[in-house]
């Protein structure tokens, strides 16, 4: 991924964003009255909007000062999502068993991060690009192994295990962690509005995900 920079969006004002996860579906409706639908994409687009996070001149200015150093639409960064920043649900604790990564083969030392969404109609893997340093917790078989036996690539998501630790044949490898989500500001205006004294808003800050 190009043109990014491993910094995270302000935390605080990332806590009032709103936003989510978006696709895109054709719906045709048949002569019949019935419809047919084909999806677009092949995996969703999250989209936030963190202008109703701000709520000083403090937060005004971090948001104007994170806004230049990133020029504007050039340079990606990392956003936490509100609802969705970890391997499980948002109100239970990371363990090395939360999400399936693969199965070893003998010889294979790195596995990307993945998330799984679904149910027993479907679901849909998501790649993690961005986990948090300090935050991936591995297992294999079960078995959590210690943080030694493995590296993370916390820029692209990629664990390796190192020499002596690559999975057997068969082995379930599984990982817990927490994770941003790459994005960039999907502006390249940011509007103040200090209608109110020493206090201001910013009605909008639209951000989309950057897709690896």
């Amino acid at each position: 991924m190009s043109a990014f920079h491993e910094v995270r969006f302000p935390l605080r004002l990332a806590l009032g964003a709103s936003g989510g996860p978006m696709r895109r579906t054709d719906i045709v409706n048949l002569s019949n009255g019935r419809e047919q639908r084909n999806q677009r994409w092949r995996a969703s687009r999250r989209r936030y909007d963190v202008g109703s996070g701000v709520k000083s001149l403090a937060d005004l200015y971090a948001v104007l000062e994170f806004f230049e150093a990133r020029g504007g639409q050039l340079y990606g960064f990392r956003f936490r999502d509100p609802l969705d920043w970890k391997s499980c649900a948002p109100d239970a604790t990371v363990s090395s068993v939360d999400q399936a990564l693969g199965t070893g083969d003998g010889e294979t030392v790195s596995f990307p991060l993945l998330k799984t969404y679904g149910d027993s109609a479907g679901s849909w893997a998501r790649r993690i690009t961005k986990p948090v340093s300090g935050t991936v917790v591995v297992s294999v078989n079960g078995t959590a192994v210690p943080t030694s036996a493995f590296s993370v690539n916390a820029a692209t998501g990629v664990i390796s295990f190192g020499s002596g630790h690559v999975p057997a044949a068969g082995a379930a490898i599984r990982a817990g962690f927490a994770f941003d989500v790459p994005v960039r500001f999907d502006t390249d205006r940011i509007e103040v509005d200090l209608a109110h004294f020493n206090a201001g808003r910013i009605p909008t800050i639209p951000l989309t995900e950057i897709l690896a």
